[in-house]
């Protein structure tokens, strides 16, 4: 298994689009959506999880989140997904490392994760700061991890 940070244009966007569009959870295609336009800022990434030339998860390193623009919290890991098949072998875990890699290169000091799951970010050392409500009305947890 290898976890790539990509961009517009590299050889896996496409592929990855693909897998977005069509995977079982509902956020895949908005993600797939917002990839197709290309609409992300320069440092932005998705990291993409490869089991043999075929897309077993991603996660997105974003500048915003759901968050209403009035929270001053930056930068995302969002639109976290492994594919079933995959699931049980920290692949989460891996691609969320990897990110966090990106982000210390970058000189971030801490980056947030915005979930309705309870009890799994806690497990990669996030640490749960509040509920709060998401610019679609509805209440997700907010997480924050410093960047080592």
């Amino acid at each position: 298994m290898e976890i790539q940070l990509i961009q517009y244009g590299h050889p896996l966007w496409e592929k990855t689009i693909t897998y977005a569009e069509t995977c079982s959870w509902k956020a895949g295609p908005v993600l797939a959506e917002r990839m197709l336009k290309n609409d992300f800022l320069d440092w932005e990434r998705i990291a993409v999880a490869v089991d043999q030339e075929s897309v077993a998860g991603f996660c997105a390193f974003l500048e915003k989140d759901e968050l209403p623009e009035s929270y001053d919290y930056s930068p995302f890991i969002g639109f976290v997904f492994v594919d079933g098949k995959h699931r049980g072998k920290r692949l989460s875990g891996r691609m969320i490392d990897y990110v966090l890699s990106y982000a210390k290169e970058l000189g971030c000091t801490a980056v947030y994760i915005l979930s309705g799951e309870h009890g799994l970010y806690e497990k990669y050392g996030f640490r749960k700061l509040g509920d709060f409500e998401t610019r679609y009305g509805t209440t997700d947890q907010l997480f924050r991890k410093e960047v080592q």
